[in-house]
């Protein structure tokens, strides 16, 4: 039996302590409600917060981290830069990165993305139906063709990030709008799903398909096999070839 996947949930965790309507949906924090929905067997989670020292990433956390999960939404600022390269070394590295919601504008999915990540969204609890576009893929496995929310936050396009590697859904709101609610990407060795359902005061992470998703997301972004991050151009290995001096200009020393 292999060992359990170390998947550490970070959350802000400031809404549930500030807004007594988030309170009163997620009374112990969006992490810990995450935590219980995910438990299970081949699981080992653990929970971090923006308030904790060094926001709850430290080296050594990080070091025990297969997956990230990541929800931020008020206090994008605050969180520091050097834990932003931290982590983003550590998805280069391979460690998978799960972005979640409002977690788009979180600086670390910014920097992975290199666009600003900006859409439209309208906090109207209208009707979304999240339409699985990639039945086959291994994060939509099990949700079936559709996931119908009652009542969500709205957000439409444009939705200013890269070319997704893999296009997992699309949302239709009962306002008209449309929004790519799934996507895959790759960095370095690391893989990065983005997955928006999740607003603070729908308990969005109660819903069976929802968890079903990002449990899914957990397991594939993990890393696959250790491996290095390619180096620069000037410390790759030099290669010989046959009957094939370099130029005198090209030459270096060592």
């Amino acid at each position: 039996m292999s060992d359990p996947l170390r998947v550490t949930v970070w959350n802000e965790f400031r809404h549930e302590r500030e807004r007594d309507d988030v309170k009163a949906v997620y009374p112990d924090g969006i992490h810990a409600e995450l935590a219980r929905g995910l438990a299970a067997p081949d699981l080992k989670i653990r929970t971090a917060t923006l308030d904790e020292p060094e926001h709850g990433l430290t080296e050594a956390v990080l070091d025990e981290t297969d997956v990230l999960t990541w929800w931020g939404h008020m206090a994008h600022k605050e969180v520091k830069d050097e834990i932003v390269t931290r982590v983003q070394e550590r998805v280069l590295a391979g460690m998978g990165l799960v972005v979640l919601h409002s977690g788009h504008e979180a600086k670390i999915f910014q920097r992975l993305m290199g666009t600003t990540c900006s859409l439209l969204w309208r906090e109207a609890g209208e009707r979304e139906l999240l339409w699985n576009l990639a039945p086959h893929h291994p994060v939509t496995a099990g949700v079936g063709d559709c996931i119908d929310l009652p009542a969500a936050e709205m957000y439409g396009e444009r939705f200013d990030i890269p070319e997704p590697e893999s296009l997992l859904f699309v949302s239709w709101f009962a306002g008209g709008n449309v929004f790519r609610s799934g996507a895959t990407w790759t960095r370095g060795n690391g893989r990065i799903v983005y997955f928006r359902p999740g607003h603070e005061t729908y308990p969005m992470y109660r819903n069976p398909q929802i968890l079903r998703v990002i449990g899914n997301a957990v397991r594939w972004t993990a890393p696959r096999a250790a491996a290095a991050v390619p180096k620069s151009k000037n410390d790759a290995p030099r290669i010989a070839i046959p009957g094939y001096e370099q130029p005198e200009k090209y030459r270096t020393e060592g």
